[in-house]
């Protein structure tokens, strides 16, 4: 099954040098076929959120909602189950300083 992990944090980081690097766990998680790829994203100020109403396209800088925490990035896995998944996100760097979220793709 495939979940993404969405890597998020609430602002700034107090870490030492190296403890954010997610090389070992992407060299890891590759070998063993389960990350399929991720990358970093811009901060949300660099976001651009686009809806549309009444057949209307509207615009909005920034995030849509002002929220605590922020995504920094994200890794789309392939695990046999939720519990593989959680293991696989508990060992990311950032989960020590911030959060990982895993949501399941929908399936057919």
């Amino acid at each position: 099954m495939k979940y993404l992990l969405l890597i998020c944090s609430e602002g700034p980081i107090e870490a030492e040098e190296g403890e954010l690097d997610p090389t070992a766990w992407v060299e890891e998680t590759e070998a063993r076929g389960v990350r399929l790829f991720g990358d970093r994203v811009r901060p949300a100020e660099d976001a651009t959120t686009v809806r549309v109403r009444g057949g209307e396209t509207l615009l909005t800088d920034g995030p849509f909602a002002e929220t605590k925490e922020q995504m920094g990035g994200f890794d789309v896995i392939e695990c046999a189950d939720l519990d593989e998944a959680i293991q696989v996100a508990a060992r990311h760097p950032m989960a020590r300083f911030g959060m990982i979220e895993v949501r399941p793709f929908w399936t057919d």
